[in-house]
């Protein structure tokens, strides 16, 4: 787990020593180059990807990114690339991390009143991340203090997505005062306020939702006998910032923005997976026959879903056949009739699906990936090689396209080329240890062309200097 060591790291860390945080500009990269915080990026996804909290589910991660680009598109400093993950966590809480890397927690997908709420907290993570906070708290101290770029990164993660383990392990050494270093200021708040604020506005979301969210959680506050959500210990709410968003929030008109049906199916899918099977469909039954839901659609993908994931596929299919005769057809609903059809046996009708969901929606990556799966399950490992090898060609950093090629590769029986591709694979996840290993595999294995053999040898190279460049001095 990403936690497991921060209590031996943070008994490593000596106490920091106080000092003033830079003003707006480059100061931060006096310590923390452009290359250090992609490499403190790529070091806290490696441990992101291998936590059992990371939430792997392409579908909802997908929706969580459009909804991300759709802010960054309009934010002021637009060049830098970002990604958006899930973590399957109750809290309420989400979190910017250097690289540009972003994680919502599944408990803030399920609280947010609306889409524009939960566009609200995401584009003021995307402000921290433009506006280098985390960057110019780690250049307000020296970079020697940290006894590696792993341990800072560690220490970032779990002081970010979990407060209450990072104060707990911190108390109890003398690092006691990093956690203040890794809270963000007053300044930096307002400044993600400010910023947020004008991305909910170009975006075309209400940007009284940022009001309304806040004020929410901070009236919930009240009822917390021991410590304020997650949320709120990681960004401290102040009485001048709520009085600010309210004044932004009454100067704008009244203008009522709809949620979108992605917001609504990816809600739907996470409250399909509460509880036991036989409980969620209980509650998705029960929510359409009372119409206790401000959408039909999403509720009957509820059910579907609680429907499938309890194995009651006869039923999961009269949902589905009811979702399908609404035109146009959303893909996450196509990819739950492949599911639901595959679940049931009948991998022909799910291969028709996806083929009909593909070429309605060839975007629409989770759809490419689960149409892979379902030829790699009926041993075509031929065809799936062609459509990944195509995707790739597109999307050459995408890791799970990697990992469907290596299992392609595997079914062919190309020893080589399955494991370059799990190589791949592991360094866009950060783990370039990993990633070396595979390829010494495949190099041994001998079966690849001289041209193959070559691509490895300097793709080996090439890591082992990036991994040497990235160890302690």
């Amino acid at each position: 787990m990403m936690l497991r060591t921060l209590l031996a790291i943070a008994l490593a860390i000596q106490p920091a020593i106080a000092a003033d945080l830079p003003d707006l500009g480059e100061v931060s990269r006096q310590y923390l180059s452009d290359q250090e915080e992609q490499a403190l990026g790529r070091v806290i996804m490696r441990d992101v990807y291998t936590d059992p909290r990371y939430l792997d589910d392409p579908e909802i991660e997908n929706y969580l990114n459009q909804l991300g680009y759709k802010l960054v598109s309009v934010s002021a400093r637009n060049q830098r690339s970002f990604n958006f993950f899930v973590v399957d966590d109750p809290a309420i809480n989400a979190f910017a991390m250097p690289g540009g890397n972003i994680g919502v927690h599944t408990g803030l997908l399920l609280a947010a009143q609306s889409e524009s709420e939960l566009a609200s907290v995401v584009a003021h993570e995307i402000a921290h991340v433009t506006q280098d906070h985390i960057a110019r708290m780690v250049a307000s101290q020296s970079q020697s203090q940290w006894p590696t770029l792993a341990a800072l990164a560690l220490a970032l993660l779990a002081a970010r997505s979990n407060p209450n383990v990072t104060s707990a392990a911190i108390a109890s050494t003398q690092a006691y005062s990093i956690q203040n270093q890794l809270n963000y200021s007053r300044d930096y708040e307002r400044e993600a306020d400010r910023l947020g604020y004008d991305m909910l506005t170009r975006g075309g979301y209400d940007p009284r939702a940022m009001s309304g969210f806040f004020n929410r959680l901070e009236r919930a506050n009240r009822f917390y006998d021991n410590s304020a959500p997650a949320y709120l210990r990681t960004h401290p709410l102040t009485t001048e910032r709520m009085a600010d968003m309210q004044a932004r929030s009454e100067g704008e008109s009244y203008q009522q923005v709809a949620d979108s049906l992605g917001f609504q199916l990816v809600r739907a899918r996470l409250r399909a997976q509460e509880g036991s099977p036989q409980d969620a469909v209980l509650i998705a039954r029960n929510a359409l026959k009372d119409k206790r839901y401000s959408s039909e659609t999403a509720a009957r993908y509820a059910l579907a879903a609680a429907l499938l994931r309890a194995r009651q596929f006869t039923e999961a299919e009269i949902e589905v056949q009811k979702l399908l005769a609404n035109k146009p057809v959303d893909p996450m609903i196509q990819q739950l009739a492949a599911r639901a059809a595959l679940g049931a046996g009948k991998a022909k009708i799910a291969l028709q699906r996806y083929q009909a969901g593909t070429a309605d929606h060839p975007g629409y990556l989770p759809l490419q990936y689960g149409h892979a799966e379902a030829l790699l399950s009926e041993g075509r490992g031929g065809e799936t090689l062609a459509q990944v090898d195509h995707l790739l060609t597109l999307h050459p950093s995408d890791r799970r396209l990697w990992q469907l090629a290596a299992q392609a590769h595997a079914q062919q029986g190309h020893r080589l080329l399955s494991h370059r591709a799990q190589a791949e694979a592991a360094a866009l996840s950060g783990n370039l240890i990993a990633a070396i290993e595979h390829l010494d595999l495949g190099i041994k294995a001998g079966d690849g062309s001289f041209h193959e053999m070559s691509a490895a040898e300097a793709r080996r190279r090439e890591w082992q200097a990036l991994e040497k460049s990235q160890r302690p001095n």
